[in-house]
């Protein structure tokens, strides 16, 4: 994902891969609603969601909550495999002409004042370095990146083992087996193809060395000892175990060097929130390196990337830390788990929670105080004169933009000092009030400006004149310096 934003913004890139070619191990499986807007926002979701299946509701540590659908267009979890997702991405990065070196392990990172010179270990085993102007390891929660770069990865230990398969089941009773919780842990046993299932197990106060083998053996004896019976299960396309271990590096970068994904953050799975938050500080990084790189904007602006979504991450192992815990089995958790149940009813809560899942209801620290500043801006309908379009098919180029909505003379001219970095549209909304999550309905604004990844740099309220010194510091914050005359 990080490479495509970075090709959409026209910097050359080149993707290090350890792995010779893709596993097919269907890893995560799903994505929730903010990152199918981004996905929408570069106007590739539809490739998603012909693989995938919408979903009804969601869960918290098993609990059930409903989406709002008048905060997205996407309020729902789409079921899809990692795999699916990682080819998706492959194919939209070879037709953006992203470079991808197979069996190239990283062993060596060295960094000076102009780039960094990265070590390489090839398929044959023999040395070669590779000299870039910046280097972002999206390599996992044991990033090899992290480590070479000397970033601390402080967090508290697994308290759990999770075992995890795609098996075939020929005598499970019903069509799925959605988190039933017994006295050792819980199990599921979901179908994601006709024919075969995704099977988890948990087992509390039971841990695991992480280096130890996987077997498809220890996963049926774990699923005998929680639920008495292994269903019949053979046929194991994939084994792996996880755990509750919840860790964040202590920075996002260090010099030229950075950090996504799991590289950057690990946390008990529940939710499912990992692969989203990963595509998410991909959407929030490539276009500000894109901008330093080119030239536009300075260094300093990267600082921003850590400043943004190392909080995101911190509250993902937050809640992810709380479901861990309501998880656990035992009479005191089955009252807790009751209690907070009863609570779900209530819209409030069900609609706080959701924010968390979604990560719709994210606000950064952008400067301002119309409530749409800081947050990832409303997909609503306009109209151009040009005809009919949505504010995030405005995004698809992955440039900022200037959305007037009101023709405002004043917004127009400040606009042309960022000409050719900044795009202005000028539209009407087809809707009075915009939904905000976190926040509720607003009047549409009178005009704002976008950044790359959706969230909202400025706003101006349609009941008042446009600050325009606000606008100009904001455009010089985000997009670097006016033009001079």
């Amino acid at each position: 994902m990080l490479a495509c934003e970075l090709r959409l913004s026209g910097v050359d890139v080149v993707v290090l891969e350890r792995l010779a070619e893709r596993t097919g191990e269907s890893r995560a499986g799903g994505m929730h609603s903010r990152t199918l807007e981004v996905l929408d926002q570069r106007g590739v979701l539809d490739r998603f969601l012909a693989v995938g299946q919408p979903q009804a509701v969601g869960h918290f540590s098993g609990l059930y909550l409903e989406f709002d659908e008048s905060e997205s267009r996407h309020a729902y979890p789409l079921m899809i495999l990692q795999s699916d997702i990682e080819r998706l991405l492959e194919e939209w990065a070879a037709e953006l002409g992203v470079r991808v070196r197979r069996s190239s392990e990283v062993s060596g990172v060295r960094q000076d004042e102009t780039g960094v010179t990265v070590e390489l270990l090839t398929g044959e085993g023999a040395p070669a370095t590779l000299r870039a102007r910046y280097l972002v390891g999206c390599d996992g929660g044991r990033s090899t990146v992290r480590k070479l770069a000397g970033i601390g990865f402080p967090g508290t230990e697994a308290t759990m083992t999770a075992l995890i398969g795609d098996v075939e089941l020929p005598d499970l009773p019903e069509d799925y087996i959605w988190v039933r919780r017994c006295a050792g842990g819980d199990y599921s046993a979901i179908a994601f193809e006709p024919g075969w299932y995704r099977v988890i197990t948990s087992e509390y106060d039971r841990v695991v060395d992480r280096d130890e083998p996987t077997t498809f053996e220890q996963l049926r004896e774990s699923l005998v000892r929680l639920a008495g019976t292994d269903f019949g299960m053979h046929s194991p396309r994939w084994v792996s175990r996880f755990n509750d271990a919840a860790r964040q590096a202590d920075r996002y970068r260090e010099g030229r060097v950075l950090l996504a994904g799991d590289a950057a953050h690990i946390h008990f799975p529940a939710g499912g929130q990992g692969l989203n938050m990963g595509v998410q500080d991909a959407v929030n990084l490539g276009w500000k390196l894109a901008s330093v790189v080119r030239g536009q904007a300075p260094e300093s602006l990267l600082d921003s990337y850590h400043a943004e979504r190392h909080p995101v991450g911190e509250r993902v192992l937050h809640n992810t830390r709380a479901q861990s815990a309501l998880a656990r089995p035992g009479p005191q958790t089955d009252a807790l788990r009751e209690v907070f149940g009863e609570l779900l009813v209530f819209d409030d809560v069900n609609r706080h929670l959701c924010g968390k899942l979604t990560a719709l209801d994210i606000r950064y620290p952008v400067d301002g105080d119309h409530p749409l500043t800081g947050r990832r801006v409303t997909d609503a309908d306009l109209k151009t004169a040009d005809g009919a379009t949505r504010v995030h098919e405005l995004l698809h180029a992955g440039r900022p933009v200037l959305l007037s909505l009101r023709g405002s003379a004043e917004v127009a001219a400040v606009a042309q000092a960022w000409a050719g970095r900044v795009d202005l549209v000028e539209a009407r909304s087809e809707d009075d009030r915009w939904a905000v999550p976190a926040v509720g309905e607003i009047p549409a604004p009178a005009a704002l400006l976008i950044r790359p990844d959706g969230h909202v740099a400025w706003a101006a309220a349609a009941s008042d004149a446009p600050d325009t010194s606000a606008l100009r510091t904001a455009l010089a914050t985000w997009f670097g310096p006016a033009h001079r005359p």
